[in-house]
């Protein structure tokens, strides 16, 4: 049972270690192959105990998954209401997503592969936060259509929908190789958005 002062330092620090415990039970073992035993394994305390910070399973992956959203969202919204050009404001929201994989790759692993596994009144936290960040960045590639950055005939939901898409798929490699440059790869990811794969004109052309 989760005690009265749930606001408390001591407390939120603790339940910070729950959640970090959980992520790295749910992303090694997956949602259906972990138990809260494990979860109370890794944190060092006994079972019973979990529910100090956890009212069930699923509670737990709840958690995990916003653990993992939450800062790139919030950060999302810096990059949305500030007034650099486009191609700033893009590599900040690469460089956002994919920093997110080093810092939290755990939970933002488990948010992708075991979200879906969570009922349908639990998802909604996820899917709210989720549409906010998805919105933020279609706004942003609005701003690059009235720069003249980005054809008007790009449809700023897909695109949005594939930078997501990259990201996630790239953040995947960086939570196995710890010695991927991040900056640089953000570099790269963001040279491939705003340029495509054709070949720069040659000079005198």
């Amino acid at each position: 049972m989760k005690p009265s002062n749930t606001d408390s330092p001591r407390y939120q620090q603790q339940k910070l270690a729950a959640i970090r415990a959980a992520a790295s039970v749910f992303s090694e073992k997956g949602f259906h192959g972990a138990s809260t035993g494990d979860i109370a394994a890794r944190l060092g305390i006994k079972q019973g105990s979990l529910y100090y910070y956890f009212d069930s399973k699923e509670e737990a992956l709840e958690e995990v998954c916003l653990y993992g959203l939450q800062q790139y969202a919030q950060n999302m919204d810096d990059i949305a209401a500030s007034e650099e050009p486009f191609e700033a404001r893009l590599f900040g929201v690469v460089s956002n997503h994919l920093g997110r994989y080093r810092e939290k790759n755990e939970a933002l692993k488990v948010h992708n592969d075991e979200r879906l596994y969570l009922p349908r009144e639990r998802r909604r936290r996820l899917k709210t936060l989720g549409s906010r960040y998805r919105e933020q960045l279609e706004s942003i590639i609005d701003q690059g259509k009235a720069e003249g950055v980005v054809r008007e005939s790009i449809d700023s939901h897909f695109m949005a929908q594939s930078v997501i898409g990259m990201c996630n798929g790239l953040g995947e490699l960086i939570v196995r190789d710890a010695d991927i440059d991040v900056f640089a790869l953000a570099r790269q990811t963001t040279d491939l958005l705003l340029h495509g794969t054709g070949a720069e004109p040659q000079q005198g052309d």
